[in-house]
């Protein structure tokens, strides 16, 4: 009786659902969050919690001229998205 053969599952791609950024900076007592649609970021000095919010709100706005949510974006996508919005907030 010859044997089928196993079908190979095929790997799902990996999804991005959303980005964490964590300043560890911040001794001043203060606790600082600020959530986008697609980041949250939590903690840090005030100046690396604002640079943190810039660097959400450029990623964010780089998203929307693709028209795409994060959920859309490709993991590469996004991690060149990201890498950009730093770039342009320091």
């Amino acid at each position: 009786m010859a044997g089928k053969k196993p079908q190979r599952r095929k790997k799902a791609e990996p999804k991005v659902e959303g980005v964490l950024g964590v300043g560890l900076d911040g001794t001043d007592g203060h606790t600082r969050v600020t959530r986008t649609e697609e980041m949250v970021v939590v903690g840090g000095s005030a100046e690396t919690h604002e640079r943190m919010q810039e660097t959400a709100i450029r990623f964010g706005e780089n998203l929307e001229k693709r028209g795409k949510k994060i959920q859309e974006a490709s993991v590469r996508e996004v991690i060149d998205l990201l890498r950009d919005a730093i770039e342009r907030s320091r």
